[in-house]
């Protein structure tokens, strides 16, 4: 199986739960200036849940010019040109968890509650096998029950809970939650038949 067979069927036009018309695709060059925009609307309590600092203007320069879907393949959901959501498929190429995709995701404030991280999440699962990956992960912080709820309903489990682990902008304690589901490819689904 192969990454860029996966990639052929992009983009895909998608309806939200709300009635709202939107498209998903990989992330590209062009989306520089649209993504610094969706990154900029990230309410300053959430900041601090994004592994690498905003601030950097480089980071997002790189993300952008520097495209490598088999190391981190960046799914993005747009409405009317603007982005509303990303999902990000990390892939480790070594070590003992290369065959284990790590999943983030964020959805832009205004578009919550109506499944567009379920919709990403969705369709990294469907990618993900093509990139050879058995397994695939989330992590996020205890309160993030609609995301937790949304990944159960695509049947990640809960895999881990440590209890007040985190730190919230003010301090205050947060549940590490790593959520994990195993990945059937298509040989698989065929062997089961």
């Amino acid at each position: 199986m192969s990454l860029e067979f996966a990639l052929d069927k992009y983009p895909v036009n998608f309806r939200l739960r709300d009635g709202t018309e939107c498209v998903v695709r990989p992330l590209q060059r062009q989306d520089e200036a649209r993504l610094r925009k969706f990154f900029e609307a990230v309410p300053e309590a959430e900041r601090l849940f994004i592994k690498r600092p905003l601030s950097d203007k480089r980071l997002l320069r790189d993300w952008c010019a520097k495209i490598d879907y088999e190391q981190n393949l960046t799914l993005v959901m747009l409405v009317k040109g603007k982005i509303v959501g990303e999902a990000t498929l990390h892939q480790r190429h070594g070590g003992w968890k290369r065959h284990i995709g790590l999943l983030t995701m964020l959805t832009h404030k205004d578009f919550r509650g109506v499944d567009v991280a379920k919709l990403l999440a969705q369709e990294i699962l469907h990618v993900a096998p093509y990139a050879g990956l058995k397994k695939l992960e989330a992590e996020l912080n205890g309160d993030r029950k609609v995301a937790i709820r949304a990944l159960m309903q695509l049947g990640f489990r809960e895999l881990v809970r440590l209890r007040d682990y985190l730190r919230d902008m003010k301090y205050r304690p947060l549940d590490y939650v790593l959520m994990g589901i195993d990945l059937i490819t298509d040989e698989e689904y065929a062997s089961a038949g």
